[in-house]
């Protein structure tokens, strides 16, 4: 008797199933073939030759050639690096970039994200948070050049902080008055910017203090027109005014006229033997009274009455334009990390920061104890972002410092830009840019990393 298998009608035993060679041309899951899919990449591979590989290649190239391309230099652009005073305040700079600037639009950033979750109107503020990032560079840093004017009739951030400033120390209102021709005052020795009496006054006699350089419409609010001075019997009385009226040979001199105003608020003081014995401050009129004490004194008119007025902080100066630089930056960073670390915030589970409230930690603590841990993936992933991006700054810096303090806030960015196009040494510049890359790829790659084992999980 045959069996079935010997019949050829049969099936095979189990485990025998017959094995087929795959055909040619497999086609995967999808039904693509790869032919087709490489014919699919191939005008991005090509555009990723052309525009990144080849660049980065020739720039590799390029820098080890001299200024003229046609003599092999071999490491000396790669030595000037560390040898340039202009690059190694550029990499000094760099340093500061990336240590500050991530970490403060993060830590900006994770704050706004935090407490925008606990108001009704939180979407509304981080679009206007969020906004500055649809702005270009080049638009926010002429913002910026503005904003950091020295002026404070142009500079915002100069007219905040005179404002906060003159709140605390006024500014004097005369600071350009001085005596004018046949004065009694002259410069005091033991006082610099001050005023003294040349003749020691009496009491009875009404002084005269004229003072000129303070235009008419320029005198304070409080500044009436200024008289005469009235003698009263043991205290000494005088004026302090602007001796001058406009129009050739108009007004009386040392005499107040019609025309003139006093200055109101000026601080008199009589002194005796270099000691403050009596002071004042003249009435609107420019009228002033003095104690018997100062009978047989000399009047003086301290330097405060001619301080300059403050005039704010040199945001763009060597020592602040950085820093300035940086805060521009953060303004408008800030508002990109705050919408990554918003979206890790909505992925937390409520349900520990709740046990956490439950066991008798307050808001600060569940903040640093529970939603930081929770949150440093995100956290990380954005600081890497920002410093590989504060590592090619370039716009900012270029537009916002002024002639003046632009070697002072130099970056490599910039560095590389100007030893190109600006000095004409094409091989040091694409040193730099050699060395730009070598910083972003061990960054760039801990990010892919971190990015890929947030998507296994």
């Amino acid at each position: 008797m045959k069996s079935d298998t010997a019949a050829g009608g049969g099936r095979p035993p189990a485990g025998d199933a017959p094995r087929h060679a795959a055909p040619r041309g497999r086609k995967r899951v999808t039904g693509t073939r790869r032919t087709v899919a490489a014919l699919f990449l191939l005008p991005a591979v090509l555009l990723l030759g052309a525009l990144v590989v080849y660049p980065i290649g020739y720039s590799v190239f390029r820098s080890f050639y001299d200024r003229s391309g046609d003599g092999f230099a071999g490491f000396d652009n790669y030595q000037a690096l560390f040898s340039d005073a202009g690059i190694r305040t550029a990499l000094k700079n760099n340093i500061v970039w990336v240590v500050f600037a991530p970490t403060l639009a993060t830590a900006l950033g994770l704050v706004f994200a935090v407490l925008t979750e606990r108001v009704r109107w939180g979407t509304a503020f981080k679009l206007v948070v969020f906004m500055p990032m649809v702005i270009s560079m080049l638009a926010a840093g002429i913002i910026f050049r503005l904003v950091y004017d020295q002026d404070p009739d142009k500079g915002v951030a100069n007219a905040v902080w005179v404002g906060v400033h003159d709140t605390f120390a006024e500014a004097s209102a005369f600071p350009k008055a001085h005596p004018g021709r046949e004065s009694p005052l002259a410069a005091d020795p033991a006082s610099k910017g001050s005023f003294l009496t040349r003749e020691p006054v009496s009491a009875g006699e009404p002084v005269a203090l004229p003072l000129v350089g303070v235009a008419p419409d320029l005198m304070p609010d409080g500044a009436a027109t200024a008289v005469r001075a009235e003698a009263e019997p043991g205290k000494v009385t005088g004026t302090v005014w602007q001796d001058f009226t406009r129009g050739e040979g108009v007004g009386t001199l040392k005499e107040p006229d019609p025309a003139e105003f006093g200055y109101a608020g000026m601080r008199i003081e009589a002194v005796k033997d270099g000691r403050v014995v009596a002071s004042t401050e003249a009435r609107g009129d420019g009228t002033f009274t003095l104690s018997e004490a100062a009978d047989g004194a000399r009047l003086r008119l301290p330097a405060e009455n001619f301080k300059e007025p403050y005039n704010g902080l040199d945001w763009l100066g060597p020592a602040l334009v950085t820093p300035s630089i940086i805060g521009s930056y953060i303004w408008m960073w800030a508002g990109f990390a705050m919408v990554l670390i918003a979206a890790g915030l909505a992925s937390v589970p409520r349900e520990l920061m709740e046990a956490a409230r439950v066991d008798g930690a307050n808001e600060w603590q569940v903040f640093r104890r529970v939603t930081v841990p929770l949150l440093a993936p995100v956290l990380a992933v954005v600081t890497v972002t920002l410093m590989i991006n504060v590592l090619k700054v370039f716009d900012l810096v270029y537009i916002i410092a002024p002639g003046s303090s632009q070697d002072d806030a130099n970056v490599l960015a910039l560095e590389l830009y100007r030893k190109g196009f600006s000095e004409d040494q094409p091989g040091v510049a694409s040193a730099i840019a050699v060395f730009l890359l070598l910083l972003v790829i061990p960054v760039m790659w801990f990010n892919i990393r971190r990015l890929r084992r947030e998507g296994r999980r």
